[in-house]
């Protein structure tokens, strides 16, 4: 038995201990009026995880909770381990975008995988078994050729090797992301997983443990050391220093949580429990006052009892360790060894650690000895809500309505299809295995929209994440307005109607006030949109304190849509098919460059006003295009963004590889600029002849543009002024990325 004399002794360096903990004066005497005495080092490290800004949202609450959340379709929104919607017969799509950045950063590899398992445990600790795997990365930069371009070439290899290891041996496919490359991110890089499960609408399991006497169960891998005050360093900023600490990240074992996944799948078609809760971000003390605190219950927890994996472990580390694959179950009075059982056949550690009491106290043992007594409803009630200084950001008033360079239309062309925000990514999703569970409909990689087949029904659900992170910094409001509909927008394309959103919002330090007037605008603008578009957030994940070195990355909302198709067969490509079609462009190119990829390269900065948004005028473009698709009018579509018009034709040209590309010969009438303007609300369709009138009265009806500009065929790329061959073409656009990363290996 450790001695834990130490940690129950009055704290002696008080000032240190709270710098230690990331509590300020004012947190520490709100502890002691709670506890009516001066808190232990056991019970300041709980009040430190739960109070963090990763697990309290102190910073950041206020400014979430106008968001629309209900509908219809929504079984469970906010608040839960993840979100629920109806998608019929009898079925729910339960799913959740979180980020793991910091870890990510310090430890590539495991950062980003435990990443990836700790999502997966979100969706199926919700009875949910995990169908669909999305990742949002962002890096810095990687074309630099010194010290600074290598770091960032290793950390996006890292990730990508994590992501994939993790998601291939548990059997979920990735079928898809976005990467993104900024100089803001060259300290402090991004990592958020989103993940997707089914489970049946009666038997999802909500994280509470309620009923005196109900034993609490400790099943999965066993405590260590690892991830120790992860929940704090996540809360934190980087400096030069921090980025070496290494303790904090968790290391994952996939095939443990495979064995997990299944034990806990068998246990949920028993009625042996009462609820279940995985334990994430402050391990066993987010887990067991979260659960208790939601059903008003108390706990007892023997810590001891704790299945531990290292020598000398103390109650301090076992309550804040974020070892990975660890689930705490509530179970039903006398149905323990039943549980006990289930989990021994998948050979999976499981242990009674406690039991649920009506006290509404959190009490910690060790060796029959009290080491910690917590009232559960105080602490959350009473974690500090920070009324942060906002300073507002001046709008940019430039109109950028040109791109000041000398290159040739074709040039701008060649520039942008290589450059490694558009060149395929093929070297990475290879790396994903995509098809098991033999659901993937699209390829990972082949659109902007990912798509599973549901089995046995013939339904399919489409998932797209996506955000500009230069139009949020330019104007945070309307860039999460574009976030929120070009996510939709790309399931629209599919023929897939979106329902909701969850949303990992990532920020610099809510220290800086334009941070917070950043933080608070992008919420107005996920507000407006979702409501307008009726896609309300169901789930989603807070960042903050992305920032190096007094750094801040700029405004990154994550936005994940999820969209439903009740008929599969009606899925329309996004690559060109027939030769001879007609090319229709749906919606009005203007001259936009605010924040344009096309503005970054060309003239190696962002300024003035960014694309506008009439968020209507987007509602009445996904309308149209329901209902074309649902009357089988498209051969193919695919929204204008990165890189504008020109850049969608040649990807509808291109494809993803695995077929022969068909060319296109498209005159515009447009000025060449507007080209490369990713204007929104618009959609590039291909159309058959016979149902070009069909299609042009029903742009007439929801009042979208309609525009003809070309048709389908030949081996030249030809757009106005651009003629390039499809072989040329091809060098550039599926081999550039694979020779800029591979050029340090």
């Amino acid at each position: 038995m450790v001695n834990i004399t130490h940690l129950l002794n009055e704290i002696n360096d008080i000032d240190e201990t709270l710098k230690t903990h990331k509590l300020s004066k004012q947190d520490y005497e709100a502890i002691i009026k709670i506890l009516k005495r001066k808190p232990n080092l056991i019970e300041l490290g709980i009040f430190s995880a739960m109070w963090s800004e990763h697990c309290s949202y102190k910073s950041s609450k206020k400014y979430l909770n106008n968001f629309p959340t209900k509908a219809p379709w929504v079984v469970q929104g906010p608040g839960e381990n993840a979100g629920v919607i109806d998608i019929g017969e009898n079925l729910c799509a339960v799913f959740k975008i979180e980020s793991h950045n910091h870890p990510s950063f310090i430890e590539p590899h495991a950062g980003a995988a435990t990443g990836v398992g700790g999502i997966m445990r979100d969706i199926f600790t919700m009875g949910a078994r995990p169908v669909a795997l999305l990742n949002s990365i962002r890096f810095g930069d990687v074309n630099d050729k010194g010290a600074l371009g290598r770091k960032h070439r290793y950390l996006l290899r890292g990730v990508v090797e994590g992501i994939s290891s993790y998601g291939n041996c548990m059997g979920v496919p990735t079928i898809g992301g976005e990467m993104s490359f900024e100089s803001c991110y060259n300290g402090n890089i991004l990592v958020n997983a989103f993940c997707l499960g089914i489970a049946k609408k009666d038997e999802i399991f909500y994280g509470r443990a309620e009923g005196v006497g109900n034993p609490v169960i400790y099943v999965g891998s066993k405590t260590g050391r690892d991830g120790l005050g992860g929940a704090v360093m996540s809360s934190d900023s980087f400096n030069s220093t921090s980025k070496a600490v290494r303790s904090a990240v968790q290391i994952g074992d996939p095939f443990a949580e495979k064995l997990l996944l299944e034990a806990c799948l068998e246990l949920f078609k028993q009625d042996l429990i009462v609820g279940i809760q995985d334990m994430g971000a402050a391990g066993l003390t987010s887990s067991s006052f979260e659960m208790a605190g939601r059903s008003g219950s108390g706990m007892i927890i023997y810590l001891d009892k704790v299945p531990m994996r290292e020598e000398g472990m103390n109650p301090y580390e076992l309550m804040l360790s974020e070892s990975q694959e660890r689930m705490l179950i509530c179970a039903k009075k006398g149905k323990e060894q039943a549980v006990l059982d289930i989990f021994a056949k998948w050979e999976v550690d499981a242990a009674i650690i406690g039991e649920v009491t009506k006290s509404g106290v959190m009490e910690l043992f060790w060796y029959e000895q009290k080491c910690a007594e917590i009232p559960i409803k105080e602490l959350s009630e009473n974690a500090p809500i920070l009324d942060m200084p906002v300073r507002e950001i001046q709008a940019q008033k430039d109109k950028a309505t040109t791109l000041k360079t000398d290159l040739s239309t074709q040039e701008i062309f060649c520039t942008l299809l290589e450059s490694v925000e558009i060149a395929n990514k093929k070297w990475v999703y290879q790396q994903y295995d995509s098809s098991v569970q033999s659901n993937t409909i699209t390829p990972a990689g082949s659109g902007d929209a990912s798509i599973v087949r549901i089995k046995q029904s013939n339904i399919a659900l489409s998932m797209s994440v996506d955000c500009n992170m230069r139009y949020c910094h330019l104007d945070p409001k309307n860039g999460a307005k574009i976030a929120v509909a070009t996510s939709g927008r790309n399931s629209i394309v599919y023929g897939a109607k979106p329902l909701a959103i969850s949303d990992c919002l990532n920020f610099g330090s809510p220290h800086n006030p334009e941070v917070i007037w950043s933080f608070q605008q992008v919420c107005e603008g996920i507000k407006e949109s979702c409501k307008i578009l009726n896609t309300p957030v169901v789930s989603g994940n807070v960042s903050l304190h992305n920032q190096s070195d007094g750094v801040d990355i700029y405004p990154t909302p994550s936005i994940v849509s999820v969209g439903l198709m009740n008929d599969a067969s009606k899925i329309v490509p996004s690559s060109f098919q027939i030769q001879g079609n007609t090319i229709i462009l749906l919606g009005e190119v203007k001259a936009e460059f605010g924040g344009s990829l096309a503005q970054k390269l060309l003239e190696g900065r962002i300024y003035g006003e960014i694309p506008s948004i009439d968020l209507l005028q987007e509602l009445s473009l996904w309308n149209l295009m329901l209902e074309a698709i649902e009357a089988r009018l498209l051969i193919s579509a695919k929204d204008i963004g990165e890189g504008g018009l020109a850049i969608t034709l040649a990807q509808m040209t291109l494809g993803n590889g695995e077929h022969q590309p068909i060319g296109c010969n498209v005159h515009t009438h447009l000025p060449s600029q507007l080209l490369f303007a990713p204007s929104q609300s618009c959609i590039i369709v291909e159309v058959a002849g016979e149902n070009l009138n069909a299609l042009k009265q029903m742009a007439k009806k929801y009042k979208v543009a309609f525009t003809e500009i070309g048709c389908v065929g030949g081996d030249i790329f030809c757009v106005d002024e651009i003629n390039i061959s499809l072989e040329e073409m091809q060098k550039l656009y599926f081999e550039s990325f694979e020779k800029m990363i591979e050029q340090d290996l």
